[in-house]
């Protein structure tokens, strides 16, 4: 489980218009809409063409909890292409990002300045070139790891430097043990 890109992916979907179907059914239904066909919906959730075959039909109503997480996250992933498309594109161009997180920050600075670590509650609106490069790193299949190291490097700027306002010989900011991480657009 990505903590970074889930909650990415948890505020774009904020921007959906209509909620996605609930039932099994309509879950089911949609994605073999969407795949043109029972066989690949089978294959990508794992399970036999004829259990999509009944759940399409109602003829099954209630599936496995294992089941269950993995029909509303596909769902989900293909929900709305155009609206997530529009949101992220108005993010990275013009709206930014906001990063709402509580984690121990630090940072790496010139001898006599005060830089231990400690927990921190940051709500901070970041640019919107920060919300493209986190994008496209998703995009690009980045890790947890180089998406928490944009989200450092724009709270440096942003938060610790004030947009180059203060703190200007400050080298590197330390991200870790994040313990509430959310995005909005």
């Amino acid at each position: 489980m990505s903590l970074f890109g889930d909650g990415l992916e948890k505020a774009v979907q904020k921007a959906f218009t209509r909620p996605a179907p609930k039932s099994a059914g309509a879950q089911m239904r949609y994605l073999v809409k969407q795949m043109k066909g029972t066989k690949a919906v089978a294959q990508m959730l794992r399970i036999s063409q004829r259990t999509v075959e009944r759940y399409v039909k109602d003829e099954i109503k209630k599936p496995r909890a294992d089941l269950a997480a993995r029909l509303e996250r596909e769902v989900k992933k293909r929900w709305q292409p155009q609206i997530r498309a529009q949101a992220r594109q108005k993010a990275a161009t013009t709206g930014g990002i906001v990063i709402d997180t509580r984690a121990r920050m630090g940072y790496k600075a010139p001898i006599g300045s005060t830089d231990q670590d400690r927990i921190r509650h940051l709500t901070v609106a970041l640019p919107p070139q920060y919300a493209a490069r986190l994008f496209d790193a998703q995009d690009a299949g980045a890790s947890d790891d180089e998406l928490q190291e944009i989200a450092a490097e724009a709270l440096k700027e942003v938060y610790f430097q004030d947009n180059g306002r203060r703190a200007g010989a400050l080298e590197e900011v330390r991200f870790t043990d994040v313990q509430h991480l959310e995005f909005d657009l």
